[in-house]
């Protein structure tokens, strides 16, 4: 969320950072809307004033001096209930055009309208060359029997898959190692709520506008009947419940920056995405994360640095793994609501013969804390807004697709990456079943 100020000032901004990001809002009707309520707001002040003004003189008054001016504060009063239910229409309306509104992004963040205009930064290791026929990580997975995808489509429905035997231990190895990668380095591990209040997915700013991606919690009472909602949604990423987690609070500033790193379950319904990477476990309903969060300083400077350090966390993993990437600058119409300036790491998978999207690392300003209501006491005294940023340290099983792929042998074994050997009780080599 936006202050109010800064979108009066700069309104023609705004409307750029719209159309950038393909949100459709009228940012006039916003200006116009808080006119009326600094107006509106104004005029109740002035009530109240006059209201205790006249309670200490008609302390003083007596008889018919002090009825009229009783009848007098009456009409005032009626003026006030009047005034009311205007200035409650008038905030939520306001509130809601309010979250919709976007941020802006940094000046490094290319302009496109979607995934194809993100500009490639710098890549790391060497595309793989093989002297056989490759197999895509599905044949991999069915002949080492580590991964399920029709008795997953059978239970689950589509997009859904078992992982099995050392598929299952191999996504636990990456989580594992991804995690005390992180704790070494002083984040702060937490297992967090997969289940979450709406006030959390708006104060994320997934909601409003991502409802339909998110799998809402209810029961239905009988076939056929409507669904009566819990007012709970199951998150697609542990980002929501870690940065949530101090909402309402004011930290101390000698305790920033705050980082954190979640291992949750992550739902998502991909809505939208119909006949787009169905084949194997790319774009799947269920997947593991170790998810970095950071909460900082109100301070430009000190987000850069905190993008930087978590973006290199997730780097490292994929170097220690030994798995070719790219790091890209996503631009404004691949952008979310509420980001300031995004990365994507694209990891090489041989099947598609490209790279493709693991990771993304974010900046967000205050463009959240403001949304939570999240502050710290600087120094000074004065209570400002965080900022906060996250990042993907690793997905799965994504992950495991340029893992499984780059690491085939002819015929058919899979050796398993020295950084997660010890994870999987010294294990070198996933064998043919």
């Amino acid at each position: 969320m936006l202050d109010p100020k800064f979108i009066r000032e700069n309104p023609d901004l705004i409307k750029k950072v719209c159309a950038q990001k393909n949100i459709n809002l009228d940012v006039d009707r916003i200006i116009t809307l808080d006119s009326e309520k600094r107006d509106l707001l104004k005029q109740v002040e002035i009530i109240k004033s006059e209201k205790n003004k006249a309670s200490e003189e008609i302390a003083k008054l007596e008889g018919e001096a002090k009825q009229k001016a009783i009848a007098e504060m009456q009409e005032v009063g009626k003026k006030e209930k009047g005034l009311s239910p205007r200035l409650q229409e008038v905030e939520e309306e306001l509130q809601k055009l309010l979250l919709i509104v976007p941020m802006p992004s940094s000046p490094e963040t290319p302009e496109g309208k979607d995934d194809t205009e993100n500009k490639e930064l710098y890549t790391w290791g060497e595309i793989p060359v093989f002297d056989f026929e490759i197999r895509d990580h599905v044949a991999l997975g069915e002949k080492c029997d580590i991964i399920d995808i029709p008795r997953g489509a059978k239970v689950g429905g589509a997009r859904s898959y078992y992982l099995k035997n050392e598929g299952m231990r191999l996504e636990l190895a990456l989580m594992m190692y991804t995690l005390d990668k992180l704790v070494k380095k002083g984040f702060t591990p937490m297992i967090v709520p997969n289940i979450v209040n709406y006030d959390a997915m708006v104060g994320t700013s997934y909601f409003p506008g991502g409802e339909e991606q998110a799998y809402a919690v209810g029961v239905e009472k009988a076939p056929g009947q409507p669904v009566e909602s819990d007012k709970k949604y199951v998150a697609g990423t542990a980002e929501v419940a870690l940065t949530s987690y101090h909402s309402g609070e004011i930290l101390e500033e000698a305790s920033l920056p705050r980082m954190y790193c979640g291992f949750s379950t992550c739902y998502r319904r991909e809505a939208g995405t119909y006949g787009k990477d169905t084949h194997g476990l790319y774009r799947v309903h269920q997947f593991q994360k170790i998810e970095q969060v950071i909460i900082c300083k109100n301070d430009p400077e000190e987000s850069k640095k905190m993008h930087a350090m978590i973006l290199k966390n997730a780097e490292e993993v994929l170097q220690d793994l030994k798995l070719p990437y790219r790091v890209v600058a996503v631009c404004t119409g691949d952008m979310g609501q509420g980001q300031y300036y995004k990365n994507d790491i694209e990891t090489w998978m041989p099947s598609r013969n490209s790279y493709g999207e693991t990771h993304s690392c974010s900046t967000f300003h205050d463009f959240q804390s403001r949304r939570l209501n999240m502050r710290y006491r600087d120094q000074d005294g004065k209570v400002n807004f965080c900022h906060t940023l996250n990042n993907t340290c690793i997905a799965s099983p994504r992950a495991l697709i340029p893992l499984l792929e780059i690491y085939q042998q002819k015929d058919g074994s899979i050796e398993i990456p020295k950084a997660l050997q010890p994870y999987m009780g010294g294990q070198k080599t996933i064998d043919p079943r």
